[in-house]
């Protein structure tokens, strides 16, 4: 893309529209004249008169306590320097917007004209009401570390110049991984610091803070290395003043086990590069361009970890990874302060979160299959959705331990789940269910694992402790795959179903076949063609007990992979085959049946459904409320489908009382308990939203379930099968790692529930 193009591009994102990048939306009903007196003139008057009594109610009554300001004076925007406060405020409103997607915090972006170090802070101080925390950007040194210390020591909210902490933050994370990746040891490493700017001199005490010692360290500014005998030293950049006969970059950094840049583009030389110890850490943090060219430098230094501030090259560091959380952490506890304590709790767990498995949406995000802690992953990405948790809870942790918080969080696992919630992000439910699975692993025979996502998702389970992979396949080729993308799947037990042909396994799998389809049609010699399908040798493997479980499905459609499941396993006796999906909402888990099996079932084969599907959703600990969908309420619409939904409740209410279902419905009614309470409070639901929907049809539950995943940003787990003789789970064509993954843990479960009920 041009210049010219991409300018245009930036100009019109930010005009087009609605001007600016954020707005204000109402939280409470304002439809009615009754909501209006609420939320303004008379009735705001007793919120008023609380917090009047009580200064802390602001937190229960008002948006204080998810509010934090963006503050800039624009005299270090970016790498556009002191463009002022108004040419700033993009920057701002974009800040703003990163808080909101990051991590649920609303932001109001105040841009001070002022350059008056008193002015602004007396201003700033003044906003204390309004807020729960002020987040200070884009405020050039050494202005900047006087208005944070004197807001930090005269105000009773969280107070973060991100420009300095946020970076320090980051990089410190990425120093702690890199040393342990290079095999060297934090406390004598040599550091070379190139600027000395807010930034700089944050991160150098940051380093410190983690386990550098402060006389291995050398900062140099635009005239060279600070050195002690320098005239007109400022006070913070005394600090790391060196008495070593060194004066430039190039003796500074000969030996140095460390670069940390950030001042210029290209002022770390190939040959500088080449004069740094072995296993040399540069973090080139220029923005747009690095100290020293990525690829100039992994070429220059094959033992090199680098990393810069650019997304298009690995170890980006990323001020994203820290403030939204940081300041989430903060919120929640109601802090007054963000302290180092705070600050060092969010390094160790961006550094410790590096080293944990990758979640396969930050694998699709990044266009790769295996990131893993290593030279070039360090750090974590700013997609990881884990960073909400990990960091916002080590964040309000440290505030707790060291004093600042003004309120107490004790249920750790109910505060993890309502960050997940902030986010849409309630997977609350197999969290649990892999909870489940992993007290007990079962084997699960991976029925097509010549395949990348397949053996990622095995390698996934085996590492968690979820399941114990049997892979079918070519031995050879996922051998050979293994290798090439460095699965660590060692000592997982391979199986060609092919190469099996001739041996006693395989002739009894054939025979069993045979016996159980002879009148079907299956003669001996089709029963040992079709045992050289993996999914009939996997689903042998389950009947005979070899494994526990099967998946399936990745590559083929719905109809090819169930039959030799069915013509194998079956049925259990007098039982029905149902495929009920999970979705995770943002409102919690919704259960949906039948949505892959039966095409149209009467009235008697509905009610049959809803019972296998209601004890199934009460093995994931959901006490289900079940509604039997319609076109129609009620009777309020005639035809075959309303009628035969009709008849399936009265059977329900008849035969199974002690089950929470009504209908017919249409599915807004089941879905939204005010309604129904006020249309119909004579329906067994009311009270409650119904959390399990029986649909009339496949093709209604089928359309529905997929309009959800796509539309409704709802994350589907199935088709959850029902109604087997022994656990078999079959995947959506195409399936992501973590629908794969998420399948399995249920098919464990499933597992689980089979071998306790006999």
């Amino acid at each position: 893309m041009s210049n010219i193009n991409r300018k245009k591009e930036a100009l019109d994102y930010h005009a087009l529209g609605r001007p600016g990048k954020i707005a204000i939306v109402p939280t409470k009903p304002y439809n009615s004249q009754r909501d209006l007196s609420l939320a303004y003139s008379p009735g705001v008057a007793e919120p008023c008169l609380a917090i009047a009594e009580n200064p802390e109610d602001a937190y229960k009554y008002t948006a204080k306590g998810n509010l934090v300001a963006v503050i800039s004076n624009g005299t270090a925007v970016l790498g556009l320097g002191d463009i002022g406060a108004q040419a700033g405020k993009p920057v701002m409103e974009g800040k703003g917007l990163l808080f909101k997607i990051f991590a649920d915090i609303d932001v109001f972006d105040i841009e001070l004209d002022t350059k008056n170090v008193d002015e602004f802070v007396n201003i700033v101080k003044a906003l204390e009401p309004t807020f729960g925390g002020i987040n200070l950007e884009d405020i050039k040194a050494p202005e900047c570390f006087e208005i944070e210390r004197r807001l930090k020591a005269e105000m009773n909210i969280p107070v973060m110049h991100d420009d300095q902490h946020g970076t320090a933050i980051i990089s410190g994370a990425a120093l702690i991984n890199a040393c342990e990746l290079q095999g060297k040891d934090i406390a004598s490493v040599k550091i070379v610091v190139n600027g000395a700017g807010a930034a700089a001199i944050s991160c150098t005490s940051m380093y410190v803070a983690v386990g550098a010692k402060k006389e291995n360290i050398v900062m140099l500014d635009s005239k060279g290395v600070i050195r002690s005998d320098r005239e007109q030293l400022d006070g913070s950049k005394a600090e790391w003043a060196t008495d070593r006969d060194i004066h430039t970059l190039a003796d500074a950094v000969q030996g140095a086990d460390v670069f940390i840049g950030l001042s210029a583009a290209d002022v770390l030389t190939a040959e500088m590069l080449k004069s740094m110890a072995d296993n040399p850490i540069v973090l080139a943090m220029a923005n747009p361009n690095p100290e020293i060219a990525y690829d100039l430098a992994v070429a220059t230094r094959s033992d090199i970890i680098m990393g810069t501030g650019r997304s298009d090259y690995p170890n980006q560091v990323n001020n994203v990874l820290g403030f939204p959380y940081i300041f989430r952490g903060a919120l929640d506890v109601r802090a007054t302060a963000i302290n180092e304590e705070m600050k060092i709790a969010a390094v160790r767990a961006i550094a410790d979160l590096a080293k944990q498995n990758v979640p396969e949406e930050v694998n699709q995000a990044y266009n790769t299959n295996n990131l893993r802690f290593g030279p070039d992953y360090v750090i974590p990405k700013p997609t990881d959705p884990r960073l909400i948790t990990e960091v916002s809870i080590a964040v309000a942790k440290a505030a707790i331990a060291s004093g600042v918080a003004r309120q107490t969080i004790t249920d750790w696992e109910a505060y993890k789940d309502a960050l997940h919630k902030r986010l849409g992000k309630d997977d609350g439910i197999m969290r649990k269910v892999t909870s489940i699975a992993k007290n007990k692993p079962k084997r699960v025979v991976f029925a097509e694992a010549d395949n990348v996502k397949t053996l990622r998702a095995a390698q996934i389970v085996k590492e968690e402790g979820i399941a114990i992979p049997i892979l079918l396949g070519n031995k050879e080729r996922i051998t050979d795959m293994i290798e090439e993308y460095a699965f660590d799947l060692d000592n997982v037990v391979i199986i060609d179903p092919k190469a099996e042909e001739k041996t006693e396994r395989f002739e009894k799998y054939a025979e069993h076949l045979y016996r159980k389809r002879q009148r079907r049609g299956v003669s001996k010699m089709d029963a040992i063609k079709l045992m050289s399908n993996r999914n009939y040798f996997a689903a042998s493997m389950v009947e005979f007990g070899e494994a526990d479980t099967l998946i399936s499905g990745l590559t083929r459609n719905y109809a090819s992979t169930i039959k030799p499941a069915l013509h194998v396993i079956g049925a259990k006796e007098g039982s029905r085959i149902v495929g009920m999906y999970m979705m995770l909402t943002s409102k919690g888990p919704l259960f949906l049946g039948d949505t892959t099996v039966n095409t149209d079932p009467s009235a008697e084969e509905l009610a049959d459904i809803t019972v296998l599907i209601e004890k199934a959703v009460r093995r994931f600990n959901v006490k289900p409320r079940i509604a039997m969908l319609s076109y129609s309420n009620f009777g309020s619409s005639d035809g075959s489908t309303p009628t035969k939904v009709r008849e399936a409740v009265k059977l329900l209410h008849k035969n199974h009382p002690e089950i929470i279902v009504d209908g017919e419905l249409q599915a807004n009614f089941a879905l939204n308990k005010e309604m129904l309470d006020s249309n119909f409070p004579f329906s067994t639901l009311k009270g409650e939203s119904a959390n399990t929907l029986i649909f009339p049809s496949l093709a209604s539950g089928n359309i529905a379930y997929k309009l959800l995943q796509e539309v409704g940003n709802a994350e589907a787990v199935g088709p959850i099968l029902l109604g087997m003789n022994k656990p078999v789970h079959v995947l959506q064509l195409d399936s992501s790692v973590r629908e794969i993954v998420n399948m399995v843990t249920i098919a464990v479960v499933d597992a689980q529930a089979h071998e306790s009920s006999k």
